[in-house]
């Protein structure tokens, strides 16, 4: 639809649609990974999903930029939406809520996951507990805000970044952005490795998941800071390629919390967490745009990107993933496939 659009007032409504839609797909997801991921691989499983996100990010600048030049920033729009809905039915038919009415799926597939694949508490649909629950999400929300800042200043701001502060023509602004999103993937997926592993090996939840995910918010801060100290655009691009590894790594332990505190409710519980990310998407581009507006300095943003990295590794600690929400043993063992983990 943003492709039809003929003013500035249906672009708006029609991104507003486009946000509605996509801000389900992740906590969707996170519900289907509760029946379809075994609790000793929740990290990888977020990890390698949202790796895939990233590759998407990165394949889409050079993509967009040859679609632009080719059938006009209009018909960009169109082609990724005929593309996209060629996914969505591809997903209807293959796709299956309960595991164990999947076809394709194996008797030994089934024990290792929770509730042996089976719809939980016969098929019942409990109500949420709102509250206690926005009680518990809330600080996972506001450290995830402190990663969504620095993912929208790169999704947003950094084709626009070499454009104008490295004067980059289109193709290769779209080329150097490309390179750096590259970087994300691998980020996302070790994030989800690592974050299992140590689960494995400790059995210690915190450590595996808040732990690393304060390491990743400081590594990220230490790698941009180069980009204040050089105006070498061989060196930026790896300092800022590296930063969103090392920002990417939370993504896998970040997106499992929700699932080890809540696991009867994931789908509303990272809800509650994406809201935080959501929030950044809207506040960062006004605040980086009226920055940059004031200032003209485009590394302005990464320094207040910054200070969030720093703000958020400092918040890992209210985060507390080794306290079930539900009523259950406060020490059941994480690594169990049966029950409500």
């Amino acid at each position: 639809m943003t492709g039809f659009t003929g003013s500035l007032t249906t672009l708006f409504l029609v991104r507003v649609l486009i946000g509605v839609g996509e801000g389900a797909t992740f906590p969707v997801a996170t519900r289907a990974m509760q029946a379809w991921t075994a609790p000793a691989r929740r990290g990888f499983a977020q990890g390698i999903t949202h790796a895939f996100a990233r590759l998407g990010n990165a394949l889409t600048p050079p993509i967009v930029a040859w679609l632009i030049a080719v059938v006009t920033w209009r018909g960009s729009f169109v082609m990724l939406g005929c593309a996209s809905l060629l996914w969505v039915a591809t997903w209807i038919w293959y796709f299956r809520d309960v595991p164990a009415e999947h076809p394709a799926i194996t008797t030994a597939e089934l024990e290792k996951l929770p509730h042996r694949g089976q719809r939980p508490d016969g098929g019942s649909h409990p109500a949420v507990p709102w509250r206690g629950l926005a009680g518990r999400m809330w600080p996972v929300a506001v450290v995830y805000f402190c990663y969504g800042w620095t993912l929208w200043m790169y999704l947003n701001w950094l084709p626009s970044y070499f454009l104008h502060e490295h004067k980059l023509q289109l193709g290769r602004s779209a080329l150097f952005a490309s390179a750096v999103f590259s970087a994300g993937v691998g980020g996302d997926y070790l994030g989800g490795v690592l974050s299992d592993t140590i689960l494995r090996r400790t059995g210690d939840v915190r450590k595996a998941r808040c732990q690393l995910v304060m390491w990743a918010f400081l590594a990220s801060f230490v790698c941009v800071l180069p980009i204040f100290m050089t105006h070498d655009l061989t060196i930026i691009v790896l300092s800022l390629a590296a930063a969103f590894f090392c920002a990417e790594i939370v993504i896998g332990p970040m997106w499992a919390i929700p699932m080890d505190i809540a696991p009867q409710y994931s789908g509303t519980a990272s809800g509650f967490m994406n809201t935080g990310s959501a929030l950044a998407a809207v506040l960062s581009p006004l605040a980086f745009g009226f920055i940059i507006d004031a200032t003209g300095n485009w590394n302005l943003p990464f320094a207040g990107s910054m200070g969030l990295l720093l703000t958020g590794a400092v918040l890992t600690s209210t985060m507390h993933p080794e306290r079930p929400f539900e009523s259950r043993p406060a020490r059941q063992n994480l690594m169990e496939p049966s029950g409500t983990a």
